[in-house]
Order: C-alpha cells, then sequence, then structure tokens
C-alpha cells in the first residue's frame, strides 16, 4: 500500500522515506548505543549516509567490579561533515512531518 507524504510525493518502497528526508535533520541509530542527529546530504542503497553538522551522542555503561552496579555515561560531540557505513544503521527516523 502507499503512504500519502504530500499530494506530489509518495512513499512506495522503504528509501523513498529516506529519499524525501534529503537536506533535512534526521535522527540515525547505530550499533554500539551511538545515536546521530544531523543534515542529510546523501546516501545510497546500503544505507551508507553522508550527514552534515551532527551531533553524536555514546552511551557508555560500564559495570563496577566491587558492587556489580551500571554506571551510564553519555559522550557528545559535534562535527562539520561524518561519512556512517550503512551496516551500523538500525534505525532511520526522518524529521516530523506535520499534514
Amino acid at each position: 500500500s502507499e503512504a500519502k507524504v504530500s499530494a506530489s510525493q509518495t512513499v512506495e518502497e522503504p528509501l523513498d522515506l529516506i529519499k524525501l528526508s534529503l537536506d533535512e535533520r534526521i535522527f540515525v541509530k547505530c550499533r554500539g548505543g551511538r545515536v546521530l542527529r544531523g543534515r542529510l546530504h546523501a546516501f545510497d542503497t546500503h544505507l551508507n549516509m553522508v550527514l552534515g553538522k551532527v551531533t553524536e551522542e555514546i552511551t557508555i555503561v560500564e559495570i563496577d567490579e566491587d558492587t556489580y552496579e551500571e554506571n551510564v555515561r553519555v559522550e557528545k560531540r559535534t562535527m562539520e561533515l561524518l561519512f556512517v557505513r550503512g551496516d551500523t544503521v538500525v534505525l532511520v527516523s526522518p524529521p516530523l512531518r506535520t499534514v
């Protein structure tokens, strides 16, 4: 079935949704507790992507050897341009659209 995005744009295949997000800010969840937010400049069928003005958050969970408690911390950094290899991508969320 076909999901309508606007009068002139339709989503028939999964990559169509990514194509509609070109030059917009997207949310990308990757393996290893890594989350990216950035402007989508390019992508291919393997979900390799080039993102601009990227904010990266990495969630690190460490176990205290004495108490066995989980210590969770989040490291953040920003980059002007980033190549994301498609096989690390778990989820891609396009920008919120209102009808």
